[in-house]
């Protein structure tokens, strides 16, 4: 299935958390875990348009990891697999590695 979002949404893929504390101790799978805060892009809408029409274009592109807000995204599962769709207001940074 293809998703292409639209104005200014962007489909991410969630990043696993990492399952060690700080400490060392490794965490069990049953162990409730919050939302993740980081992303890969999948997929970018064209962009928003302004009051007057012109297109402002998309800061994030695919493949970019980004860092959003916790609550901003809302959660879609395509098949079998859970995404987040958000709106480019709702990321925070572009991660550079």
């Amino acid at each position: 299935m293809q998703i292409k979002p639209l104005a200014d949404h962007i489909l991410l893929e969630p990043l696993k958390q990492e399952e060690k504390t700080k400490s060392g101790i490794l965490l069990p799978e049953t162990a409730e875990k919050e939302r993740p805060e980081q992303g890969k892009v999948i997929a970018v809408g064209p962009g928003k348009k302004t009051d007057d029409g012109k297109l402002l274009p998309m800061e994030v592109k695919p493949g970019d990891v980004v860092l959003f807000t916790k609550y901003g995204p809302n959660e879609v599962k395509i098949d079998e697999k859970d995404y987040l769709i958000c709106k480019e207001e709702d990321i925070l940074a572009i991660i550079e590695q």
